[in-house]
């Protein structure tokens, strides 16, 4: 080590010494001394390690004042109180965005967030028995009345109702599941480690793309647990395929008493063809097959939070509820406040369709979209922000959340361009403003996408865009 480094390494402040201006800025109104003594260390940390790595030419810029090693303190203290989960415009075109959040809450779900967890409620209490009751009771009715279920239960998400089931039905036992079935969905998750976790054995059959109802038929034994059937909601396998139908499987199961499993993925209450969209199987549908239990996600195309719903025969939803593993997984009275608040709009279900912000996303016509567009550029051009020129122009946006993986839906973009300032440049400072603008980028201009964008958010991209203009 060169003398440079070992004298600036000694010149090192002492925690006592940042510790000591802190105090005098009321440091301790912010933060205990705990956390102040830890941040205090790992910044003298960094600063150490500064010393250590920085290239000769950097050397010099490396601080080891005891005053800049108080202000980074301060400035890392005051983080701790920076939201870091925040509200953001997505401008993408991407309805159900994992990495955004996915479906929006409606209104009335939000208000009932708040009025349950304001105070006490009766999450687990029969207001009419004045005993104990169950959390799942406050929407097993609904989604009953919703699917023509004789039972139902929500978990935390859709992966966790899966592994739920498997669990249940299918413990050290086999679950005989396609081929091109096995998929893969976003985050690593895998139908095979699942099934892995659940102590289920996979019994896979038939190949990638042709799996028949014999194939189910062969592999059945005293060791079959369940008949496992996997929506391919994220792809479609297309050209030279077969695949067994869900009441043949049902009428296979009946046959040698097995329970059939439906792992619908995105479930859709209702029908999207009447919308203009391909059809997806909605929940109804899949039940009046007879099926064992179904299971769907919460907040695809549903609409509400995230949760995994199972639902089918009260027998084997009853034997689900009991499985220990389903306390690990259970949600909380916040999600059940908002479910139970989405699938009310549901019991209208032409009205869903426009109260419901993602299936509005995903049913709204080109028009109105355009509309909305118009409203946006004309609001920008007012607001005169230098150095930006638009265009409207027709585009696709994506269903997204592993729903509809096929279907483009026609939308309208406004194309932002600016005359100093790169797309990537763009895209990159309006994700730092107050309110994050994320936007799709096409080679030299942004494309905002007027599908996933309110009118109440207008604001929001003006803001954004007039600061990145002032930089």
């Amino acid at each position: 080590m060169d003398e440079k480094r070992k004298s600036m390494l000694k010149s090192l402040p002492k925690i006592d010494e940042i510790i000591g201006l802190l105090e005098k800025q009321g440091i301790y109104e912010k933060a205990s001394r705990e956390i102040v003594l830890e941040v205090c260390r790992s910044v003298v940390q960094k600063m150490r390690d500064d010393i250590l790595t920085a290239p000769d030419k950097k050397l010099p810029a490396v601080t080891t004042d005891s005053a800049g090693a108080a202000r980074y303190v301060l400035n890392q203290i005051n983080n701790l109180y920076a939201y870091r989960l925040k509200r953001l415009v997505n401008a993408t075109g991407v309805i159900l965005h994992t990495n955004l959040g996915r479906a929006p809450l409606c209104h009335e779900a939000l208000e009932r967030i708040l009025e349950v967890g304001r105070g006490y409620s009766n999450l687990e209490f029969n207001l009419e028995r004045g005993e104990r009751g169950l959390r799942y009771d406050h929407v097993s009715r609904l989604l009953c009345a919703l699917t023509g279920a004789e039972d139902a239960l929500i978990v935390n998400n859709n992966a966790a109702a899966v592994l739920l089931v498997l669990n249940t039905l299918a413990q050290h036992k086999e679950a005989i599941v396609s081929r091109g079935e096995l998929i893969e969905i976003g985050g690593e998750f895998r139908i095979p480690d699942v099934m892995t976790k659940s102590n289920s054995i996979l019994r896979e059959v038939g190949t990638t793309n042709r799996t028949r109802l014999s194939d189910y038929e062969k592999a059945i034994s005293p060791d079959t647990g369940v008949i496992l059937k996997v929506h391919t909601s994220n792809y479609r396998i297309v050209g030279f395929t077969e695949e067994a139908e869900l009441t043949r499987l049902v009428a296979l199961g009946k046959q040698h008493g097995i329970p059939v499993f439906d792992d619908l993925g995105s479930g859709c209450l209702v029908n999207l063809s009447d919308h203009g969209l391909q059809h997806e199987p909605t929940v109804r549908e899949v039940l009046a097959t007879d099926v064992d239990v179904v299971s769907f996600s919460g907040d695809k195309l549903l609409g509400g939070p995230q949760a995994g719903i199972i639902v089918g025969k009260k027998d084997i939803v009853q034997k689900i509820k009991k499985n220990p593993l389903n306390r690990a997984l259970r949600i909380d009275k916040f999600t059940l406040a908002a479910l139970e608040a989405t699938l009310m709009h549901y019991l209208t279900p032409e009205k869903a369709a426009s109260s419901l912000r993602a299936l509005k996303a995903l049913t709204e016509g080109q028009g109105e979209v355009r509309k909305r567009a118009r409203k946006l550029m004309n609001k920008l051009n007012k607001a005169n922000i230098p150095h930006l020129t638009y265009e409207i122009r027709e585009d696709v946006a994506a269903a997204g959340g592993g729903s509809l993986p096929t279907q483009d839906i026609p939308t309208v973009v406004l194309a932002v361009r600016h005359k100093k300032l790169s797309a990537n440049r763009m895209e990159a400072m309006l994700r730092k403003t107050p309110v994050p603008v994320i936007v799709r980028v096409n080679e030299n201009e942004i494309l905002i996408d007027l599908r996933t964008v309110s009118e109440d958010e207008f604001g929001f991209i003006e803001d954004g865009l007039r600061q990145i203009s002032d930089q």
